[in-house]
């Protein structure tokens, strides 16, 4: 057995396949449907990022995990694990009366949880944990929130960061001090007090997103960053018209030209068509590609693991995509863009290449730091020695 095949082995050992039926012309089954073993190299090898990857969207179950993380086990280790992200980004919007103080308690139960699982689960603050964190077997958190209203002044910015912020959204579907959503009929633009925050978040180095803001806000954010700008998670306007979370040629060509990249969802509704299926999400991936290259699309599903609902335990209807099999997406896109001719190193830069490329140009603070052994001893997973950072 060559040092490929080893690899390969032992990814399909984690994904739970020692002994699942090998089919013809190199496939594999992963629960309900059939892939490329090609596909799961692919997978294994990128350290994929999901720029909208949540953990769960039982949201009573996170809050356990924030509260008690001892409630964190190795089911919900290896259920993540097996979906072929390595790093999440679950990202929320911050509401309320007082998102301030929301934005806090949110941050707070993340570290928390964070700091009690470091043998499980790292958070991502610099360019050497997007490598480092995958490869000591954790799974990689990056903190943000899909709007700004918890930023009161531009000094918000930096303590945020301090707390581990790595993104943030500008707005949310409709407008607030820094600009327009994409819902508003009216988008008025980056604000003055928009403009201060964009120059904050670069100054700090933190990425900043315009998912949900309107295309004009959107615009003016990309011209006023120095560093890249990211749509973590969208979808396009050609392929899907008229819906106000798709992007505008015009919009997708002025993020790559400035560095970013656009994670592409699995919301159904995004994807467009009365019944859409796994090749209509694909087509979005060959659209941005045509667009602008392969090097400025990623993975930004917008999605738990599962998608479940979990009351009913079935798919909920927002995420049920013909075809689609929510816990593999990951290797179901590899493998779909693999069949529609994409050259494999273009289908890893779209697994985790771009978004890591983008976020090591907008970071520029300290390295990250593997924990010491004094605090894995905290966790009941890990062994006495701490891993050993990457390389």
């Amino acid at each position: 057995m060559d040092r490929r095949q080893f690899l390969h082995a032992g990814a399909v050992a984690a994904l739970g396949l020692l002994g699942a039926p090998m089919l013809n012309l190199g496939r594999v089954r992963l629960g309900a449907a059939e892939v490329s073993t090609r596909a799961v190299d692919l997978v294994e090898a990128s350290r994929a990022i999901d720029m909208l990857g949540l953990l769960t969207l039982d949201w009573p179950q996170l809050f356990r995990w924030h509260r008690r993380p001892q409630t964190f086990g190795d089911a919900d280790f290896q259920r993540l694990r097996d979906s072929g992200v390595k790093i999440f980004h679950p990202a929320v919007e911050t509401h309320g009366r007082d998102p301030y103080a929301g934005a806090l308690r949110w941050m707070a139960g993340w570290n928390h949880l964070l700091r009690a699982r470091p043998c499980r689960l790292g958070r991502i603050d610099a360019p050497a944990d997007l490598t480092a964190v995958p490869a000591q077997g954790r799974l990689g958190v990056v903190l943000g929130f899909q709007n700004a209203t918890h930023f009161r002044t531009g000094l918000d910015v930096e303590a945020f960061y301090a707390l581990g912020q790595r993104v943030g959204q500008l707005t949310y579907n409709t407008h607030n001090r820094l600009g327009s959503g994409g819902y508003e009929t009216t988008d008025r633009g980056l604000t003055p007090f928009g403009a201060e925050v964009v120059a904050e978040m670069n100054r700090v180095g933190m990425a900043i997103d315009v998912s949900h803001c309107g295309e004009r806000t959107s615009r003016d954010a990309i011209e006023a960053s120095r560093h890249p700008v990211l749509v973590t998670h969208a979808n396009c306007r050609a392929l899907n018209p008229g819906h106000p979370r798709c992007k505008s040629d015009d919009l997708i060509r002025r993020l790559a030209a400035g560095g970013g990249v656009m994670g592409i969802t699995a919301v159904r509704a995004f994807v467009g068509g009365a019944r859409p299926g796994l090749d209509d999400l694909l087509d979005h991936y060959d659209h941005v590609a045509r667009l602008a290259g392969p090097e400025h699309v990623g993975l930004g599903s917008d999605v738990d693991v599962t998608a479940l609902d979990a009351e009913t335990g079935k798919v909920r209807a927002f995420y049920a995509i013909r075809g689609l099999d929510p816990p593999i997406r990951a290797f179901q896109i590899a493998d779909g863009l693999l069949r529609r001719g994409w050259a494999a190193g273009d289908v890893e830069r779209v697994l985790g290449g771009n978004f890591r490329r983008a976020l090591t140009a907008i970071w520029h603070r300290e390295p990250g730091r593997v924990p010491t052994a004094r605090e894995l001893r905290r966790d009941p997973f890990c062994p006495v020695v701490p891993p050993r950072p990457a390389g």
